[in-house]
């Protein structure tokens, strides 16, 4: 299928929860498109999927996988496109290690990832692999910007059916703490590049000696882009975890880093190797030698560098210096406190803009080695985006929890087309090697940046284009004219970066006469608006860069409904196709371990519901398929049937999962075309299924029921057995028969 022809609608098959969900939901889809004419298929961009693409030499032909993320790059850009993009791997290190020994244990006979390449085969087959890590997967598909917001279904019943929140007290010793000076924030340089400055450039670090090293060539930049740079200082970083390592001793609190390690690939696992070494700080005095010569790299964290050590002749006296450095040392913020896993184990587990929201949301608590809920000092080392969280708790303190039965909304409008912003995903990210200048020459010799840096340092550089801040800008307005609410611009004019983007936002602002619909304000200032807006049940529009972005469509979510995944995610492709996103997957893994050990599966499907139904619309709009309509019509009304019968998986064994929400789901959407007026070839068609689902409902929740209670067999983790997950994921031949 990575070929030119593709279906009316792509279903991206991706991983964990959201893919074994999948297995079970999409049938549903592909048989109920299938009577208004309209074609569903499915492209690969899973982490193995996108693995097995990239070393087709190595692997058998049958074993080979044509490029799908290629291919559906290709394709966003064309006005055809229609894209439901459920939640995908953003690989950390540690993810794409494990994933590259599962599949070599299942006969795929791939290199292994090599963390320190010796010669060109590895340092090639790195550089492959890097590829592959990270955030590979949103850059590529992201052709547009982003409106996301909570389904009007959804946010209303969030109100009605008010998910718990956290107490809050003035007294609370929850902060959060950030560099300020010296951070990627505080050296940032930021230009526009002119007509004349257009074109390939090149990054270069010249060192004392004047000796002149290019770390890469032929940075292409369009004119009109706005071109970022700057480094945070390793020596100063260091410093900071220090001190604030001690604080959170002598103030009694958890000790947590909330990073960004996988899309932000090289800076953020770099810094989060930092924490773990200066968490560790003796022990990597005294043996830092022979942990290095034993392949420990304090970057993949705690767990792999336990591992690492069980197998080394000094284990016993590492293993005794370990354990009393970390008694010595302030409690850490537990991702799994039954099962010992800490906030330093493993780069990818605690990542921003899910874990902060969720401590926010708790009443500024996260869990300790204890098992108990504290109070925690949230370290966030780049000051770029920190006053967000900082400010929300000092709110929350004055303020106590907010409530979601009469808390309005706060939407966003994102700008992340063509890899706006994308620090972390490109190759553009370097930790220097050795003291000098970094410099960014444009295409006529101009020097764009130039950075005095030392050794250990990280320097990074990123772009936005013209063309996608012009289409963000518009965006905003429409949306804001589609709403009539209070609609804010997140940007600080005392930031390099966000200065250059000012320059377009208000002349396009003045041109279209709507200056006086919008404020700009600093993103401290525009959290603490948003948190005295939607307390008084009122809207905002929250327009922001792509990081931000990130940050907000958890955060506000989260304390609105419970969940990010539950959100309403399209973007408008700038070439007039549309890509369908379904919300967050950051729990997915929790997710997976339950289903393997008891076969329960609580992943909510509700945001697949919220994509399918726009992506129908979409459809009968560029396409004129009145058909298509009917069935996205449908599918609103269908999700409102899922919330307002409480048909939503439970948590717990015992309860009914996802197999039994995708049931009612099927049964709702068919229950509405039935009796719709719109279409009486569609009716006629759907009423006998509806009325074969209801007879057999006892029969089908029973037949879900009898599979769940013992371990699932799903041949795999990253890449699972098709048919295993398929006989895991339908088990009810009733439902299978009706459905087909």
């Amino acid at each position: 299928m990575a070929n030119a022809t593709f279906p009316d609608i792509v279903y991206t098959k991706v991983d964990e929860a959201p893919q074994l969900a999948s297995a079970s939901l999409l049938p549903v889809i592909s048989a109920f498109a299938k009577a208004a004419g309209v074609s569903v298929g499915t492209m690969d961009i899973s982490l193995a999927g996108r693995i097995i693409s990239a070393f087709p030499e190595y692997l058998s032909e049958t074993q080979r996988q044509s490029d799908d993320l290629a291919a559906l790059g290709d394709w966003v850009k064309t006005p055809e496109a229609n894209v439901i993009k459920l939640p995908n791997i953003s690989a950390s290190t540690p993810q794409l290690q494990e994933a590259i020994a599962e599949l070599q244990a299942q006969g795929y006979a791939l290199p292994d990832y090599p963390e320190t390449p010796a010669n060109d085969d590895q340092r090639s087959i790195r550089a492959r692999y890097d590829a592959v890590r990270g955030s590979a997967v949103n850059p590529v598909l992201r052709e547009g910007n982003s409106d996301r917001r909570a389904a009007r279904a959804v946010k209303s019943y969030a109100q009605a059916n008010p998910h718990s929140m956290g107490a809050w007290t003035s007294d609370s010793k929850t902060y959060v703490a950030t560099m300020g000076a010296d951070d990627f924030r505080s050296n940032e340089t930021s230009i526009t590049i002119s007509a004349a400055q257009a074109g390939d450039a090149r990054i270069e670090h010249i060192d004392g000696n004047g000796a002149v090293t290019v770390l890469k060539r032929k940075v292409n930049y369009p004119a009109g882009s706005v071109v970022d740079a700057t480094f945070m200082s390793a020596r100063a970083l260091d410093a900071f975890l220090a001190r604030e390592i001690a604080a959170a001793k002598d103030k009694g609190v958890l000790f947590s880093i909330h990073l960004k390690a996988t899309m932000m690939k090289v800076s953020d696992p770099i810094i989060f190797g930092h924490a773990v070494k200066t968490f560790l700080a003796p022990v990597f005095e005294k043996w830092g030698a022979k942990l290095a010569a034993a392949g420990v790299n304090p970057n993949s964290g705690l767990a792999t560098l336990y591992e690492r050590v069980a197998t080394m002749e000094d284990a016993a006296g590492i293993q005794a210096d370990i354990a009393a450095t970390l008694a010595d040392q302030p409690p850490l913020y537990m991702v799994d406190s039954d099962k010992g896993v800490t906030n330093l184990h493993v780069p990818s587990d605690v990542i921003i803009d899910a874990s902060l929201p969720a401590l926010i949301r708790a009443g500024g608590k996260g869990w300790g080695p204890d098992g108990k809920a504290a109070d925690a000092a949230c370290i966030v080392p780049d000051s770029s985006y920190a006053s967000v969280y900082a400010e929300s708790v000092a709110y929350f303190k004055e303020t106590g929890a907010l409530d979601p039965a009469t808390a309005g909304t706060v939407q966003n409008i994102g700008l992340m087309a063509q890899k706006a912003e994308e620090y972390g995903s490109h190759p553009t990210t370097f930790e220097m090697t050795a003291a000098g200048t970094v410099q960014m020459v444009l295409a006529n010799g101009d020097i764009a940046h130039s950075h005095k840096v030392e050794a250990g340092d990280i320097w990074r550089a990123a772009a936005t284009r013209k063309a996608p801040i012009e289409d963000w800008v518009r965006l905003a307005i429409a949306r804001q004219k589609a709403e009539g609410c209070q609609a804010v611009f997140w940007l600080d004019e005392t930031r390099a970066h966000d200065a250059e983007l000012i320059k377009y936002v208000k002349p396009i602002l003045e041109a279209e006469g709507v200056e006086d619909r919008f404020q700009i304000l600093a993103p401290q200032k525009a959290t603490r608006l948003a948190l005295e807006t939607i307390r008084k049940g009122e809207n905002q529009i929250a327009i922001t860069g792509n990081v931000l972005r990130d940050y907000l469509t958890d955060l506000f979510p989260i304390l609105e409904l419970g969940t990010s995944a539950k959100m309403l995610s399209i973007v408008k492709l700038m070439q007039g196709g549309g890509l369908f996103e379904t919300g967050a997957g950051g729990s997915a893994p929790k997710h997976v371990e339950q289903l393997v050990a008891e076969n329960h599966l609580r992943w909510d499907s509700l945001g697949e519901f919220c994509a399918l139904g726009e992506s129908l619309q979409f459809l009968a709009d560029a396409k004129g398929n009145a058909k298509a309509g009917v069935l996205g019509r449908a599918v609103d009304a269908a999700t409102r049937g899922i919330l307002d019968n409480g048909k939503s998986p439970g948590r717990k064994l015992g309860q009914p999962d996802n197999r039994d929400s995708h049931f009612y789901f099927a049964l709702y959407w068919a229950q509405a075309l039935a009796t719709q007026a719109d279409d009486a070839e569609i009716a006629a068609h759907f009423t006998p299924i509806a009325q074969a689902l209801a007879e057999n409902a006892a029969k089908i929740t029973a037949e879900f029921a009898a599979a769940r209670g013992k371990p699932a067999d799903l041949g795999g983790y990253y890449n699972t057995n098709p048919a295993k997950t398929t006989t895991v994921m339908r088990p009810s031949e009733s439902f299978n028969r009706i459905i087909g």
